[in-house]
C-alpha cells in the first residue's frame, strides 16, 4: 500500500505534514502495523475479540439507561 502526498503551492511544509499525518491515521496502516506487531493464536484471538464485544456492550448499554 502506498500513500503519496503532494506539495501544494503555497503550502508550509507543516501543513504538508499534518495531511500526510491525517492520510497515514485515515488509511489505518499504523493500526495494521500494531496488530501484526506480534503473533496472536487463534485461542488468544477470540479471547480479544470476545473481551473487546463484551466492553461495546458494556457501553451501548450504559448509553441507553433512562436515569
Amino acid at each position: 500500500m502506498s500513500l503519496q502526498v503532494s506539495l501544494r503551492t503555497g503550502e508550509s511544509q507543516e501543513s504538508l505534514l499534518l495531511r500526510f499525518q491525517k492520510a497515514v491515521q485515515h488509511s489505518g496502516i499504523l493500526r495494521e502495523i500494531k496488530t501484526h506487531s506480534y503473533y496472536v493464536s487463534r485461542g488468544e484471538a477470540t479471547r480479544m475479540k470476545a473481551k473487546k464485544n463484551a466492553r461495546k456492550r458494556r457501553r451501548q448499554t450504559f448509553e441507553h439507561k433512562s436515569y
